[in-house]
This record gives C-alpha cells, sequence and structure tokens, in this order.
C-alpha cells in the first residue's frame, strides 16, 4: 500500500519587497489599458441553473477612438496551467467604437434557454464556471506566459482577468469566483487599475455587443481611477486597522464567512513562518473574543515566494479570503472529502513594529483535547454544522486554526516518512501497543491524542515510534496539504530515542511447518540492491527461515513500465538469490502471471501473490495440464480416497468473478509436509485508497472500498468450505494483506461467511488471539492496526504465531508493512 502526494498551487506568488513598511504584492499588467479592456466574464453558459446557454467574454472600449480588433485575440487558461497547459484563443475581427462594447461568444453547454445578444466574435472555448484567466491580446498567437509575472512581462497582454483561484490574475487578488449564475463585471465606468479583485465583481450576467449603446469615462471617474493608482503605489502615512479581526474572518462555522471576498487591514502578529514548500506565514490576534469557537489564527499564503515578515512583527494583512481543500482536483470540494483550510491568499503586508511578544501556546493534553475523534454524523459533512469544540477533536483543532499551541513530551506513534511527517500523542496512555504505538481498537475509533507534526522548516528529525520530542514542541495548528489537522512545528522538543528493536521470530521446531506472510511493496528488479539485501536479511533472520513465505506486491520484470511484461521470474530470482546470500535456503517458487494490466496496484507493475518454498523441507504438489490458462481459469476442490485435492495446483480462486476487478486474485496452493497435505491461500484483496478520510468532512466517512472486499472475503470463504466439505479436519490456512481490520465486515465474511459475524466460523483470525496491545501489523499516519492476517481452520493445532514488528514501526523501512508467521504441527 502506498499513496500519492500533491498539491496545487492556489495562487500567484506574494514576493514584493518593502516600501515604507509595506510588503506589497506583484501585479500581473504593466499598466492599466488606455482603451480597450475585458470588461465581463462568464464560464456557466448552458451548466445546470443558467440562463443563458453560453460562456462569453464581453470587451468595453474606454478610449477616445475607434481600435482596430482585426488582428488581437481574446485567450483563455485553466486556473492552475501545468506544464502541457497551453492557451486556448478566440481570434477577433472587425473593430469596437469608442465607449463601445465587443461580444465574444465561447462554447455551449447543454442547459440553459437563452441566446447570447448577436455575437461580435465566436470561439469555442469551454471555460470553467468558477476558476480560470482570460486575457486580451494584440496579437493571435497563443500566449505562453503561466505565472502571473511572465503574462506581466509580455507586451502583447492588453488586458488580463484571472477570476476565483487564478494564478494568474492582476494585481493582489483574483476577481470573485463565478458561478452559473454571476459573471465577473467592471463597474459602469470600466475602471481599470490592474487590480482584479478590486476592479470586479460578481452580478447576473449581461452580456453586451456592437449594438449596445455606447459609454464612455466621464473624466471625473477617470481621474479617480488614476488618483486610485497613485495612492496604491505608496503606504498609507497612518496605517491603521480595518473592520474586520481573524475570529470575525474565521468565525463560528468551517467556512469562512467572508470567502472568496478581500478583507482589508487585518491586524495581528506573526507567530510563525512556513520556508518549507508551499509559503507563508501565520498572524494571531492578541486581543481574543469570548466566543470559543472563533479562531484567533490564521494562515497568510505566499505560495512559493519566501515571507519577508519575521515573527514578533505586528502587521496589517489586506488579503483575499480563500478556503483551501487540499488534493481538490481544481480547488473544487466536491473532489475531495477533506476539511477545507481558511487562508488569506495574495496579501499586501503593513508592518506596524517588530518584536512583540507572542500570545501564549495553547497546551494541548488529555485535559484539553476531546475524548472523541469525530462525530458520527451519519456521513454527512460536517462542515454544514456549527463548530463545537466540545464535540471531538476535529471540532476543537477547527476553533484553533492557525493559532499557537504546544505539546510537552510527547511520544511519538508513527515514524518520520519521506515528506517530514511524523505523529505523536497527546494522550500517553491511550489505547497504547506494546512498542509504543496507539492503536486503532474498532470501526471509526481513531485515537483522539494522535497528532501529526511537521517542522515548519522542512526538516525530517527521523523518529520511530516510541521515540520522544521530549520538553515543548510548540507551533501552530495547520490542516495537511494531505488531509489532517497537524501542529506546523516552528520549534520542536528534543529527540529522545527509545532504541525500539526489530522483532526476532522464534524459530519453530523440526517437525513444525512454518508459514509467512510479507507484503514487499512493489517490488522490482530495478530497485536498489539493498531493499533486496534487506527484505532477504528479513526472511533469513527475523522470520527465522520459514518453509513457505507468501509474497504481496511481487511486481513483473519490467516492474512500473506499462510494456506489456507480465513474467516476474527475475524479480522473484533476484529475491531468492539474495535470500541464498543471506544465509537461507534456496528457495523454489510457483506464481501465475496474471492478464496484462488486469490486477490492479502502481500501474504497469502487474502485481501479484507468490509462493516461496523451502524444497528441502515441504514439497509442492504440481496439478493440473501445463497449458491450462491459470490466470483466468480457477481451480476447484475435488475429493480423492477421502482426501481433498485441487484440480489446478498452483491456481486461482474463481479468478473472473467480478469481485477480482481491477484487483488481486487469491493463490491457492497444495502442499505436502511430512506426507501430510496443506493448502495455502495467499491473498491481497482490494485496497482502502478511494475510501474517505478518517480526518475529513463526511463523518463518519464512507469506505466505497469495504463492498468489494467483503465479496472477495466471501468467495474465499467459500472455497475453504469447499476444502473442509470433503475434510473437516483439513490443514487449510489462509494468508496475505487483507487491507482490513480484523474486526471489519470483510473478516467477519471471510470467517463466518456473514458480514456480521453471526454465522458458524471456520476459520480463526490468529491477529485475534493476541493481546489487544500487540494486535497489529500495519502503522498508518500514526495509527497502529491490523492489515495483513494469518488464518487457521480448525483442523490445524498446537499453533505458535508471532507478528513480526520489522518496519511499519521505523523512519527507515525497508517494506511499509510488518511480516507474521505461523507454525503448527500438521
Amino acid at each position: 500500500m502506498s499513496r500519492t502526494r500533491s498539491r496545487v498551487l492556489l495562487a500567484a506568488v506574494a514576493a514584493g519587497g518593502a516600501v515604507a513598511a509595506v510588503v506589497v504584492a506583484p501585479t500581473a499588467g504593466a499598466t492599466p489599458s488606455a482603451d480597450v479592456v475585458v470588461s465581463q466574464v462568464f464560464g456557466g453558459g448552458g451548466n445546470t441553473g443558467a440562463t443563458l446557454k453560453n460562456d462569453f467574454i464581453e470587451l468595453h472600449n474606454n478610449g477616445a477612438t475607434a481600435v482596430d480588433l482585426s488582428a488581437w485575440s481574446v485567450q483563455y487558461i485553466s486556473a492552475t496551467p501545468g506544464a502541457t497547459t497551453t492557451w486556448q484563443v478566440t481570434p477577433l475581427t472587425g473593430s469596437i467604437a469608442p465607449g463601445g462594447y465587443y461580444l465574444v461568444q465561447e462554447a455551449a453547454g447543454t442547459g440553459g434557454t437563452d441566446a447570447l445578444p448577436t455575437p461580435d466574435a465566436t470561439g469555442s472555448v469551454n471555460m470553467s464556471g468558477t476558476n480560470g484567466t482570460v486575457a486580451l491580446v494584440t496579437s493571435q498567437t497563443a500566449l505562453a506566459c503561466k505565472t502571473a509575472a511572465d503574462c506581466a512581462a509580455d507586451t502583447t497582454v492588453r488586458d488580463l482577468v484571472g477570476y476565483g483561484t487564478a494564478v494568474v490574475h492582476e494585481g493582489s487578488a483574483d476577481a470573485p469566483a463565478l458561478s452559473n449564475t454571476t459573471a465577473a463585471a467592471r463597474d459602469a465606468a470600466s475602471t481599470d487599475t490592474d487590480q482584479n479583485g478590486a476592479d470586479f465583481t460578481a452580478v447576473t450576467p449581461g452580456p453586451r455587443n456592437t449594438a449596445t449603446p455606447v459609454t464612455t469615462p466621464s473624466s471625473s471617474a477617470s481621474a479617480s481611477a488614476s488618483a486610485s493608482a497613485s495612492a496604491s503605489a505608496s503606504a498609507s502615512p497612518t496605517p491603521t486597522p480595518g473592520p474586520l479581526r481573524i475570529h470575525d474572518i474565521q468565525g463560528t462555522s468551517w467556512l469562512s464567512p467572508y470567502n472568496g471576498k478581500t478583507v482589508t487591514a487585518v491586524p495581528g502578529v506573526v507567530t510563525a513562518l512556513r520556508t518549507s514548500g508551499t509559503k507563508g506565514f501565520w498572524i494571531q490576534d492578541p486581543n481574543p473574543d469570548a466566543d470559543p469557537a472563533t479562531s484567533e489564527g490564521v494562515f497568510v499564503y505566499t505560495g512559493s515566494a519566501a515571507p519577508t515578515v519575521a515573527v514578533g512583527d505586528s502587521v496589517l494583512v489586506t488579503a483575499k479570503v480563500q478556503q483551501y481543500y487540499p488534493l481538490a482536483s481544481g480547488d473544487t470540494a466536491a473532489t475531495t472529502s477533506n476539511l477545507s483550510q481558511t487562508e488569506l491568499t495574495g496579501p499586501t503586508v503593513t508592518t506596524l513594529s517588530s518584536g512583540n511578544a507572542l500570545p501564549a501556546p495553547i497546551v494541548l493534553n488529555a485535559g484539553t483535547v476531546p475524548s472523541v475523534y469525530a462525530p458520527d454524523l451519519g456521513g454527512a459533512n460536517i462542515e454544514t454544522t456549527p463548530i463545537t469544540p466540545s464535540r471531538s477533536v476535529l471540532d476543537y483543532y477547527e476553533s484553533i486554526e492557525g493559532m499557537r499551541v504546544e505539546i510537552d513530551d510527547a511520544r511519538v506513534i508513527g515514524p518520520t516518512d519521506a515528506y517530514g511527517e511524523q505523529y505523536v500523542t497527546v494522550k500517553p496512555t491511550e489505547a497504547v501497543s506494546y512498542r509504543g504505538g496507539s492503536e486503532l481498537l474498532g470501526e471509526n475509533k481513531t485515537p483522539s491524542g494522535r497528532l501529526e507534526v511537521v517542522a515548519d522548516d522542512g526538516s525530517k528529525p527521523g523518529v520511530s515510534v516510541g521515540d520522544a520530542f521530549t520538553g515543548a514542541t510548540v507551533g501552530a495548528i495547520d490542516y495537511s496539504q494531505y488531509g489532517g489537522f497537524l501542529l506546523a512545528a516552528s520549534s520542536l522538543g528534543t529527540v529522545q530515542s527509545n532504541g525500539l528493536k526489530p522483532v526476532v521470530a522464534t524459530p519453530g521446531k523440526a517437525r513444525q511447518l512454518s508459514i509467512a506472510t510479507y507484503n514487499v511493496e512493489n517490488l522490482a528488479p530495478s530497485n536498489a540492491d539493498s531493499k533486496f539485501a534487506a527484505l532477504a536479511q528479513g526472511i533469513v533472520t527475523n522470520l527465522a527461515k520459514p518453509d513457505i513465505v507468501a509474497l504481496e506486491e511481487i511486481q513483473d520484470n519490467s516492474g512500473a513500465t506499462d510494456d506489456g511484461t507480465v513474467a516476474a521470474d527475475q524479480t522473484i530470482g533476484k529475491l531468492t538469490a539474495a535470500i541464498a546470500a543471506a544465509g537461507g535456503p534456496q528457495y523454489s517458487y510457483r506464481e501465475i502471471d496474471p492478464v496484462n494490466d488486469q490486477d490492479g496496484g502502481q500501474p504497469g507493475g502487474n502485481i501479484r501473490v507468490v509462493f516461496l518454498f523451502n524444497p528441502a523441507r515441504v514439497s509442492f504438489v504440481d496439478r493440473g495440464a501445463a497449458d491450462v490458462n491459470r490466470s483466468t481459469t480457477g481451480t476447484a476442490v475435488t475429493k480423492v480416497d477421502g482426501e481433498p485435492q485441487l484440480t489446478l495446483s498452483p491456481g486461482r480462486i474463481d479468478p473472473t468473478n467480478p469481485v477480482w476487478g481491477s484487483s488481486r486474485k487469491p493463490l491457492v496452493g497444495e502442499f505436502s509436509f511430512g506426507g501430510k497435505p496443506v493448502f495455502v491461500i495467499a491473498n491481497h484483496f482490494d485496497a482502502k485508497l478511494g475510501d474517505q478520510n478518517q480526518d475529513g468532512r463526511f463523518q463518519f466517512p464512507a469506505q466505497s472500498s469495504a463492498l468489494q472486499r467483503s465479496g472477495q472475503a466471501q468467495v474465499v470463504h467459500d472455497f475453504v468450505q469447499q476444502l473442509l466439505n470433503a475434510k473437516k479436519s483439513a490443514n487449510v490456512v489462509v494468508v496475505g494483506d487483507l487491507n482490513d481490520y480484523q474486526f471489519s465486515p470483510a473478516l467477519h465474511s471471510l470467517t463466518t461467511g456473514t458480514a456480521d459475524g453471526t454465522g458458524p466460523s471456520i476459520l480463526t483470525d490468529l491477529i485475534t488471539t493476541l493481546p489487544t496491545d500487540q494486535q497489529y501489523t500495519y502503522v498508518y499516519e500514526g495509527v497502529s492496526q491490523v492489515l495483513d492476517h494469518i488464518l487457521v481452520s480448525p483442523g490445524v493445532g498446537d499453533v505458535s504465531y508471532q507478528v513480526v514488528h520489522m518496519n511499519s514501526e521505523y523512519a527507515n523501512q525497508t517494506s511499509d508493512h510488518d511480516p507474521q508467521e505461523v507454525q503448527f504441527r500438521p
């Protein structure tokens, strides 16, 4: 199981320099246009609820003479252009009279009732109805710029409008985000100060063309605009706070009442800086209100530009309020289950004084943090409910979002990862595992003391489970770009190592058969030799050379390259050679190549489950014709001389059943140990990657993947039942990464054939036989949990079972899963 990380930048970077104690955000226009400007933009044409059938762009001529547009164009680019994104061009024709309008019709949707007035030019651009950038260009060549600064430097750009959350815009803020019923429009005088956020407002669409009566800006309006532009270039001699405070902006709801609006001169003290990744700084009001639901802190986002303020500065911030949804497509809330973060974007900052005392941090501990992590809302969106700090951890952290907090002597429950994340607990006695982690003890029972910690400077302390940050760890409460509240640490406590040692399994006795399962995390020939050597050492030393090893996530010979390769003999051969070199046996193997790109996992990797076995200790019973297509032909159970047999060994269980769509198919093998048959079923069930976020908006989160896993479990259960019907005391061992918890419906279906666990049990999930504080195989985002399992039929007796913790609790991991092993005498 692996995670993909990404972040979409929100807005143009705020780089500016100080002029009379004012930090000014960059503008995207060299000077306001003296004649033709973009006067109205609408991208919701034909969408649900729209009246107009088409998107449109409207131009207005502020000049005193007609302007020839025959060599000009209007162009559009998405809000967050990527490396391959290009500007879409609509050529113009004719001219625009002084004071006149010009209408460009763009793409039509499937809805709407009214056509536009007769357009003066027609294009086919499908503009975003919420966020995007429109440029008026004095040529018909597609622009190459993709940042505000680059577009400002392009002399062919006559005017430019970024709306919503567009990266490319003029001035310190975008024009308002649009909708299917609103356009962005300038005022009646078509005022152009090169400040999109100030020049445009959201209005009901009212497209005008060259037939519309002309309007010429009055001299007084022009003078006013000129004076305004002049005034904006210098600092106010007596800067004073505006009408709003941070607690007004944060409000008592999850979404700011000022979302999408520009707020002016918001006062606060700079409490911390983020100088790594997406940059910015936090401010906090030292004069809080009396409402516990309203936060006094907020993050000021400066994009890729390092903040130019210092901790302790007293500042006034003018910026646009933005609800940022991490990992959302196009910053659209509907595409993610994550909560949003309130940010101030495109800031203009006035520094009033420096060296001010910081507000005292809130100490997080068992007495201040609620005992319930998230409320049960029946799957509803928590952002539609009032913030209730005492209700849940999510509510509490939302109520102090952006504020300074402190954790003292924090024990690590999730190791440092490649992104500099680690997890600690603020409740040291809660759900403690025997090695210092924090366990998941029931469905939707995320440990309430769990909290992510990330250093503001991007440092990676390299801690493992059981280590501690002694003393105070201090920083602001933030919401991770990957989803989940965190402490953005401006200072970390001193690292104290607990010296956690990897588990070494007790070797089985000579007459015991030992079977292990191990997810080796996308193993491919292209992996470093060091990974193969570490996996080999783990199998030889920590697992004590099992007789049979079921491996999950073995990739084909070309790894993630999607070239049609399905064979994995090179991957397996490199691993078995490394095991032998480490002092282990020369393992033989059995596997079945999947149909290309049909088994899920990393695209192109064709991951599958594989049996390794020590032929000096155990025999593999091969059954079935060699020419059978075993990737699509299922094995079956027959009874011969009173003993169950497989028709195909190795074989797959019902591989064409829809429950295995885009997922690994179970591999079943018939082994012989001491002359007695043993049936091993290796599995890798569907992953949880499509499920909603445990730290997100919807509570409790929907587990869209659970139904498929329950179906997969039922198929395996029914196959085991066939083996036991043939012989009640048959030795059946089910192993693998089942991607679900010991108390889940999928495991109930596997053991009892019913999702609620009320049926008769035909398998024992061995993880449930361990003491509660040992029931975990995997650590994900600071939660010790069970994903990997070994289950045995009633005929398997005298069992010795152990989870071999050697990966998931450590900053330095060979795989993200811990293996486990069972030993018994058939």
